[in-house]
């Protein structure tokens, strides 16, 4: 079910979101100050076209000053309106049945394009720990 999941995803709309994530990494690739926030966009757009199975978790020990500045910066220059994004695309997608997972999964695209230093992606079929303290 999830492979059908993400193969509809793809087709309708992953494969964009996940382009645009790419190259929005390239760009932040391009000087080196932007390069963690390009590394993150990397990590989105690889959780992006493959969603369904797959979370994202905190890394152990990736909660930092510099992981929490930067994701300050993050959210005040691009997340808010990636975030939006989001919200209206999940709204255009749960207009029909089919789409209704499709929705879910994009809302759950959310928190990682608000905050996404610090992230890692998990099979969702593994154990794994959710917290690290």
């Amino acid at each position: 079910m999830k492979t059908l999941l993400n193969i509809i995803w793809l087709v309708c709309g992953g494969l964009w979101l996940a382009l645009g994530y790419f190259f929005a990494g390239i760009i932040c690739c391009l000087l080196i100050v932007t390069i963690p926030w390009g590394i993150a966009s990397f990590r989105i757009a690889s959780y992006t076209l493959w969603p369904f199975g797959r979370m994202m978790v905190d890394k152990p020990g990736g909660n930092g000053v510099f992981s929490l500045l930067g994701n300050v910066i993050w959210l005040v220059v691009a997340g808010i309106w990636i975030a939006i994004g989001h919200v209206v695309t999940a709204f255009a997608m749960a207009i029909t049945i089919i789409g209704i997972p499709l929705a879910i999964a994009n809302l759950k695209l959310i928190p990682v394009s608000l905050m996404p230093l610090g992230k890692q992606i998990v099979p969702t079929d593994r154990p794994f720990v959710t917290s690290y303290r």
